[in-house]
């Protein structure tokens, strides 16, 4: 087996020698400092836009610029592994044991000091908040409402959660969400001041949970019918469409414009590599006008850095909301556990100004630890270890069949949006990210799903219909991780078949493909998922 290769040693040259790209359907190459152009007015709200969004990167030689594009093309050939294809995290691409724990290893490539910080984060991830007041004063500040106790208790073992059965889950909340209602909220809206409005007494997202002395919010319910869909060789496959409630409702009816939309945790692993990648390299897979006519979007989500006040990028989130992982973090804070952050200082979490019995609750704010219950130190360390979780090493890379899977993924079309490649900026905050030639197989960007995966709610720029295109790295390895395997935003899929049968809108062309194909070559795609 090859050693940890850095793209900024062996695999630049690797790159050159590659042999010329010819055209593959559906696959849009980049466009230009033009197109980017355009793509940034399309999406223009406010007059800052355009020079927040680079249209290229500063990062680079034209030397290296050029070796980047001849890394990053799509494959041709597909008779043997691509050069590195193996560490699809880059030189952090953990090579441990395939067994539960094949999300929770540290980048390979982090320092001997940057290990005991990584463990230091994760044994924050894992630990379990309280409600106030209490001994433990490091560790209380829970709630009042809340969905988990701890990070660790929605993302499994670093992975993704699981549906419900019936009513109620640790793994999988409800967004709760309304559009604008007025010229006010919309004029919020397209400056990037909001993504959307709460629902005015339940607020951003139900909370099941509750400390001592307080109810909760209600119990999710997901009610499954069963659709039969017959493929092109006469194969019936069942795909279960799910419908969502709120029973018991512990503060009344919700707003009847409040939209639920179920979120089911994803992977943690390679964020910190996602969070270096060029905003212009991302950009540049955008179409929003479908210019090129294959019927591929891409638009990205503008939004404001909570953070920083800059309108920048989107990148994280089923909907491409969040720009950092640090806000993701403090987001997750503070609407799940109900813990106040330096970022999101909301002491008693999610409450609303109707619900004045939460509000009444005490908070877990020590003055000689901060002004909140999670300190810079705590975001510190959950924010390392969130961007050094390392994405496994691919398996059976070589083999026929996988090898096969991988041209019916290129050939269905399924490239123009799960982008195989990108290269990360140089002169990152940590060199572990720096460089990197990476595997994530998605473009960052929103697309149209269709109506049956649409959730009526707007996020930002993304619209009821559309989602983040999420990475597949570590897909293979869920049911590994995770003892189960459910797929897309709300676990619907039991299968990645069935994953994909659900693709409508701009995925609708590339899920008739794999319905229409052979069932040799639709086994051989699913083999090619199982090895990333």
């Amino acid at each position: 087996m090859r050693r940890p290769v850095d793209f900024s040693r062996r695999a630049r040259r690797a790159a050159i020698d590659g042999p010329p790209l010819r055209k593959i359907p559906r696959y849009r190459l980049g466009r230009g400092a033009l197109l980017l152009l355009a793509i940034m007015l399309s999406a223009s709200a406010v007059a800052d836009e355009p020079a927040a969004l680079p249209t290229s990167r500063t990062d680079l030689t034209p030397k290296d610029q050029a070796r980047v594009l001849a890394v990053t093309r799509p494959t041709t050939d597909f008779t043997k592994p691509e050069p590195f294809e193996l560490m699809q995290g880059g030189a952090g691409t953990s090579r441990r044991d395939v067994n539960r724990d094949a999300f929770s290893q540290s980048s390979a490539n982090i320092t001997f000091e940057q290990e005991a910080t990584f463990k230091l984060g994760n044994a924050l991830f894992r630990k379990n908040w309280v409600s106030s007041p209490s001994s433990t004063q490091a560790s209380d500040g829970l709630g009042p409402l809340f969905n988990e106790r701890a990070c660790q208790n929605c993302h499994l073992k670093d992975g993704r959660g699981r549906p419900p059965e019936g009513v109620g889950s640790t793994s999988m909340f409800l967004r709760l969400a309304r559009d604008a209602g007025n010229a006010e909220e919309r004029a919020a809206i397209a400056d990037h001041k909001v993504l959307n409005f709460p629902d005015p007494v339940y607020g951003t997202q139900l909370q099941d949970l509750a400390v001592p002395g307080l109810k909760g919010e209600g119990r999710m319910r997901v009610d499954y019918q069963e659709q039969k869909v017959t493929l092109g060789d006469g194969t019936v496959v069942s795909l279960r469409k799910p419908s969502y409630s709120v029973e018991n409702p512990g503060y009344g009816p919700l707003d009847p414009r409040t939209t639920l939309s179920p979120r089911l945790t994803p992977p943690m692993i390679g964020l910190g590599l996602i969070e270096q990648i060029a905003p212009a390299d991302i950009l540049a897979h955008a179409d929003p006008d479908d210019r090129d006519g294959d019927g591929i979007s891409g638009r990205p989500n503008i939004v404001r850095d909570e953070l920083s006040g800059a309108v920048t990028l989107g990148r994280f989130g089923w909907k491409a909301q969040t720009a950092s992982i640090r806000q993701q973090a403090a987001d997750a804070f503070a609407g799940d556990i109900g813990i106040s952050t330096p970022e999101m200082p909301k002491h008693w979490g999610d409450c609303t100004p109707a619900q004045k019995d939460c509000l009444a609750m005490p908070n877990g704010v020590q003055e000689r630890l901060g002004t909140a219950e999670a300190p810079p130190p705590v975001m510190d360390l959950v924010t390392f270890y969130s961007q050094n979780l390392a994405v496994p090493a691919r398996r059976d890379i070589g083999k026929p069949d996988v090898l096969a899977g991988k041209k019916q993924f290129y050939e269905m079309g399924c490239i123009a949006c799960h982008t195989p490649k990108f290269v990360t900026m140089r002169g990152t905050p940590d060199k572990a990210q720096a460089f990197q030639l990476i595997w994530p197989y998605s473009d960052f960007l929103l697309h149209d799903m269709g109506a049956g995966l649409a959730d009526g709610q707007r996020v930002g720029e993304a619209t009821g219909s559309e989602w983040r295109t999420p990475p597949l790295w570590g897909i293979g390895l869920t049911a590994t991780v995770n003892g189960n395997a459910f797929y897309l935003h709300d676990g619907r899929a039991r299968t990645l078949a069935e994953a994909i049968l659900w693709h409508g809108g701009e995925g609708q062309k590339a899920r008739d493909r794999f319905a229409g194909a052979a069932a040799a070559d639709r086994d051989a795609l699913i083999k090619f998922l199982e090895s990333l």
